[in-house]
């Protein structure tokens, strides 16, 4: 049910690197420590051809081999390395195996993956290759869905999944996200709702099953890709959103149990969350755990 690799925290970033590498370790310690251990499932790799779904193959090639120009690597947000190269293989490899996997059992969860701020042909925002995306586009080649809903409720925009797929009517993006936060210039997903800066827990809800309405009403998925970022809670660093730990659960809890309801196959990707104090982070990310746990 859970994907996971160790190389998710193995990278080496410089001392104050913004981005919490060693949440995903703790988090799985956290699945072992409330006894779901037998529920993780080692991570295998993407195939380059999977990934050349979604991306440009000159920018897939020079990421694999170590030839992006320093401005690339610098909008990419992390300092180009081998294991780099492995590890964003396997996240995004981990999302699309818990994707097979929810279509045969209900529900698979990748605890990394949700880079909805990859682009085509450059990666942008801590994100390299669009695991949502092109794990969308593997379904559809293999002819195991006919439509995706791509749900972001990361509180950033997903702008790059939801450039990538602009065209594609076979795959729908719906980001909630806080309007005054990052993109600047946002992208225009199939459904997007804007939330205002300080956004609390009932509005936040509200519009969360407004989505949910017409997501079913609109789109009948058979397959619904669910990004569950941390980021909308209020001490989020890199958040803008006034969502209480409560907040997170019921958020998590209802897509759940939509899903779950109208018999929709659910992947979930970990998602954004940011905040110097780990433990307090890890807090966060595990509602999602307590809401998948509890549902099945």
């Amino acid at each position: 049910m859970i994907f996971y690799h160790p190389l998710y925290s193995a990278l080496q970033l410089p001392e104050r690197h913004r981005f919490p590498i060693k949440k995903y370790q703790k988090l799985e310690n956290a699945i072992h420590a409330m006894g779901f251990s037998d529920r993780v499932f080692k991570a295998k790799p993407a195939s380059l051809a999977q990934i050349k779904l979604c991306h440009d193959a000159n920018y897939v090639d020079a990421f694999v081999n170590g030839f992006l120009s320093q401005k690339a690597i610098k909008k990419m947000g992390f300092p180009w390395s081998t294991t780099l190269v492995e590890r964003t293989l396997l996240s995004v490899g981990a999302s699309i195996e818990a994707a097979e996997y929810a279509l045969e059992h209900g529900l698979g969860l990748n605890l990394g993956g949700g880079y909805h701020h990859a682009q085509f042909d450059h990666g942008a925002g801590f994100c390299i290759f669009n695991d949502h995306a092109i794990t969308a586009q593997h379904l559809i080649q293999q002819n195991l869905v006919e439509r995706v809903v791509i749900l972001d409720c990361d509180v950033h925009q997903g702008d790059g999944t939801a450039d990538i797929l602009h065209d594609n009517d076979n795959i729908i993006t719906c980001s909630l996200h806080c309007a005054q936060n990052f993109p600047r210039a946002k992208a225009r997903s199939d459904l997007d709702f804007e939330l205002e800066k300080g956004c609390t827990d009932v509005q936040y809800l509200q519009t969360l099953q407004q989505a949910l309405d017409l997501i079913k009403r609109l789109y009948q998925p058979d397959i619904i890709i669910y990004n569950a970022g941390a980021d909308i809670y209020y001490k989020d660093e890199l958040g803008l959103l006034k969502i209480s730990l409560a907040g997170v659960l019921e958020r998590d809890r209802t897509v759940i149990s939509f899903c779950k309801s109208n018999e929709i196959p659910l992947s979930i990707g970990l998602g954004g969350g940011y905040q110097r104090n780990e433990e307090q982070l890890i807090e966060v990310h595990k509602q999602l755990l307590f809401a998948v746990f509890e549902n099945y």
